[in-house]
């Protein structure tokens, strides 16, 4: 009898019950019980805190003294036209980084493929890959040196004649800042799980084209792109479920009220509205729309992954 049977069945060939389960694979829930704690402690108990946004939450009433308005929160989202521009700013950063984040690594992985020298393409491989641990902390103080008014872009543009410009200051500027540095960050990651995908796929196919007379890059398109079709498909789908997502750590350290008007996302609109103004009704609810719409879009990805990919996980 295989393993699956002998461990799916007793002794006498019958299913085994949760408590067989339990006595025969409890290593197993030893070691995944502190995570079990840790999530019920910081996810889940946290949850209660959503009836915020059905009240006018006063800190010394409490939760249980606090008057009970309803959707009126909610309805407040669509009448401030701060929500408005932090919901649209979200939505263009997001998007763009969602973009960025599928096409630069794929571009990387696929001319990464074609070096042939293996030291060279280790070296390059880890020195792309350094910046994703990197926290965005040490990167927003690396870009205010950078782009700051006597940083380095600044000193090299004033030996060009030209004046200096406040980059982090200019609203204009700031979501292509974002995005850019977002893509710099995160492309090493992405290209290992393409070039992942790459050496999967069965090198005959190579061979076979070259004897038919197909050259470097149509061999590029015709099979390294279509081995690597599904996996894009999984990352295009799972990213669905980001679009309102554009990133707290990164915009909160990088922001101002400059660029306000392009920069605040939904993230930091909730925390300046909840922590910063007081306002903790409000902007419960405006973090409950976000994750009621982030939820729905993560379930219409999964479903979208599994139908184009055959990808799910449960």
């Amino acid at each position: 009898m295989g393993m699956k049977g002998k461990h799916s069945k007793g002794l006498k060939g019958h299913p085994k019950t949760w408590r067989q389960e339990v006595a025969h694979n409890w290593p197993l829930y030893v070691l995944v019980l502190p995570s079990i704690i840790l999530a019920v402690i910081f996810c889940y108990i946290p949850m209660g805190g959503l009836v915020m946004a059905f009240q006018n939450y006063k800190p010394w009433l409490g939760i249980r003294g606090s008057e009970f308005i309803g959707m009126e929160n909610f309805k407040q989202i669509f009448m401030f036209k701060e929500s408005y521009q932090a919901i649209i700013n979200t939505l263009i950063i997001a998007v763009a980084k969602i973009i960025c984040g599928l096409v630069v690594p794929i571009a990387m992985a696929l001319l990464l493929n074609e070096v042939r020298h293996a030291g060279l393409k280790k070296g390059i491989q880890t020195l792309v890959y350094l910046p994703h641990f990197l926290s965005w902390i040490t990167v927003a103080g690396m870009l205010r040196d950078i782009l700051g008014l006597d940083g380095i872009v600044n000193s090299f543009l004033q030996k060009l004649g030209v004046d200096p410009i406040f980059f982090l200051g200019e609203a204009g500027m700031f979501r292509q800042i974002v995005v850019i540095s977002d893509v710099w960050k995160g492309f090493g990651f992405g290209m290992i799980v393409y070039l992942a995908a790459i050496s999967n796929i069965d090198q005959n196919l190579y061979e076979a084209a070259e004897m038919d007379g197909a050259n470097r890059w149509q061999q590029t398109i015709h099979i390294t792109l279509t081995g690597i079709l599904p996996m894009i498909i999984v990352m295009a789908t799972l990213s669905l479920g980001n679009v309102l997502n554009a990133g707290f750590d990164q915009v909160f350290n990088l922001y101002s009220p400059l660029t306000y008007s392009t920069g605040d996302i939904i993230d930091t609109y909730v925390y300046r509205q909840s922590l910063v103004n007081g306002q903790y009704s409000f902007g419960t609810a405006v973090g409950l729309f976000k994750s009621g719409v982030g939820l729905l879009l993560t379930a219409i990805a999964y479903k979208l992954a599994y139908k184009f990919a055959g990808y799910r996980i449960f």
